[in-house]
C-alpha cells in the first residue's frame, strides 16, 4: 500500500494494489475509487486534500492486532 500526496494538484491517492486501473468513479464530490478488471477498489484519489483533510503531509500508521488467548 502507498499514500501519495502531490500538493501541488492538491490530490492525495492511497494505492491499495499495484493491480492495472480498468475503472474510475466519482463516489462523491471529489472522492474517486479506482477499480481492477475484477472490480476490486485497488486505489482511492481525493481531490482537494488540503480541503477535506486536517493535514495532507501528515499520515498515522496503526495496526490493530488482537490479544493472544491464554489458559
Amino acid at each position: 500500500m502507498k499514500v501519495i500526496y502531490d500538493p501541488i494538484v492538491d490530490v492525495l491517492r492511497i494505492l491499495l494494489s499495484e493491480s492495472t486501473i480498468e475503472e474510475s468513479d466519482e463516489q462523491s464530490k471529489g472522492v474517486i475509487l479506482d477499480f481492477d478488471v475484477a472490480g476490486n477498489v485497488v486505489g482511492i484519489e481525493i481531490l482537494d486534500a488540503s480541503k477535506r483533510t486536517d493535514n495532507p503531509f501528515a499520515l498515522e500508521f496503526l495496526i490493530n492486532q488482537p490479544m493472544p488467548l491464554t489458559n
